[in-house]
């Protein structure tokens, strides 16, 4: 491997040029027109412009990022997350084309990238899923009938969805049929499918993902949870690891799981296995993720690993160069993402940063993709940044990730830096008890 394209934008492209540097392996960056200004585009060995601003004619245009690849002599192709990073058939051109695709197979990518098919295929390898329909429900009738089997309140959602789209609670029936259509709509809009499926809804979870690594010798190992249930809309803002949520065995069930998961469809490469865990600690399989998580630093904070570098490894071809015995929580970790965002509404702030200094402190880890002058454009995903605060405790984590959003200033844009300082000031936070629900309950608190 001696060049990478990366295929993708801001932070995550980055944070796999900082790696592929480290590695002596040159990186090819492609952006689009609003993008052109970027530190990524400067820092990678060369940059390839591949179409204008909305993402379905630049990050998205499969033509246009092979032909870059194909220009610079690329030899492999980095997704890093969102964006073409869980596209089976961006995955498999590249394979087509003599591109290594850094991450999975096509297949395993289509596979989990069903819901319903994951579904199945995790309650066959005995890894515990939440009771649900295990085909789709194309009628507001058949997923009542369903719900009215399972007992409410119950989950609608999307079989081609993530990110908490096309996802719908119903405590009712009522509830159940006003949601179906415009559920279906959202998610044929966002994933070019209108499949739905019905599943319990599990109320106040935890939100616990567990970190894997397969390659292509056989080899699956777990590194370890990252606690995400701090989220608003289904999106996550803040993840920490360990969960102070888990005890010993706890832990070692869930992981267990995960790498049962990771073997069942043959994984290799770096991915997630997500989980909600109720109040007595039971664990539901959620979704496999096929790539590298935007929280991936938790991990590497408290493991002391590079997920990065372990992708490069695997995708070489290569053994692990770890082995599970050596996976050990050395830190505890957190990260906070910091969005240009109104920190009440949750709305995008887009605008000129107009000044930007993140903050500069020991046990503090900055990965971001702006800087003063940079244009935030209503195009892409709001986030900024990434601060990720570590400690030899769970105490002095948070109190370095309180000092670290206090010296960050960032000014001609809205960001949600206030709403951080709250969370981490709150006491339940501070307690290690909260739920999902976390960012809904103190919003009714104030409503």
């Amino acid at each position: 491997m001696r060049k990478v394209l990366i295929a993708n934008r801001g932070e995550i492209a980055r944070r796999i040029i900082r790696t592929c540097k480290a590695q002596g392996v040159a990186t090819v960056a492609v952006y689009s027109e609003a993008d052109r200004n970027l530190p990524f585009v400067r820092e990678a060995d060369e940059a390839v412009h591949i179409g204008p601003p909305p993402v379905p004619h630049s990050y998205l245009n499969v033509e246009a990022i092979i032909a870059a690849a194909k220009e610079t002599g690329a030899d492999a192709v980095h997704p890093g997350y969102g964006l073409l990073s869980e596209n089976a058939a961006f995955a498999r051109r590249c394979r087509d084309e003599g591109l290594v695709f850094i991450g999975p197979s096509p297949e395993v990518i289509a596979q989990m990238g069903d819901k319903l098919t994951a579904r199945r295929v995790m309650r066959e390898a005995g890894v515990p899923v939440v009771p649900g329909c295990e085909e789709p429900v194309n009628t507001p009738d058949e997923a009542a009938r369903v719900a009215a089997e399972i007992g409410y309140p119950v989950m609608l959602k999307a079989s081609a969805g993530g990110g908490g789209i096309g996802m719908q609670i119903c405590r009712d029936e009522a509830e159940l049929r006003q949601a179906f259509q415009s559920a279906r709509g959202r998610a044929k809009a966002y994933f070019g499918s209108d499949a739905m499926y019905v599943e319990a809804y599990v109320d106040s979870p935890r939100h616990i993902e567990v970190q894997i690594a397969g390659d292509a010798h056989g080899t699956v190992i777990h590194l370890l949870e990252r606690e995400c249930s701090i989220q608003r809309r289904h999106q996550k803002v803040l993840e920490e690891s360990p969960s102070p949520f888990l005890d010993e065995l706890a832990r070692q069930r869930l992981c267990e799981a995960a790498v049962t998961a990771a073997r069942a469809v043959g994984y290799t490469g770096v991915g997630t296995v997500e989980f909600i865990m109720d109040g007595n600690k039971n664990f539901y399989f959620l979704e496999m993720n096929t790539r590298l998580q935007v929280e991936h630093p938790v991990t590497e904070e408290m493991t002391g690993l590079d997920l990065v570098a372990l992708q490069l490894e695997i995708a070489r071809g290569n053994a692990l160069p770890v082995a599970q015995g050596d996976v050990k929580a050395l830190r505890h970790a957190i990260e906070l993402r910091v969005y240009a965002e109104d920190p009440v509404t949750f709305l995008p702030s887009p605008g000129t940063i107009t000044y930007y200094r993140p903050p500069q402190m020991d046990g503090v880890r900055v990965d971001d993709g702006v800087e003063t002058g940079t244009q935030v454009t209503p195009f892409y995903d709001p986030m900024i940044a990434k601060v990720i605060a570590s400690g030899t405790t769970r105490e002095e984590a948070i109190q370095r990730a309180r000092e670290a959003m206090r010296q960050f200033e960032v000014t001609g844009i809205k960001t949600n830096i206030p709403f951080l300082l709250e969370v981490l000031g709150d006491e339940a936070f501070r307690r290690g008890v909260y739920t999902t629900r976390f960012v809904e309950e103190r919003k009714e608190k104030t409503t």
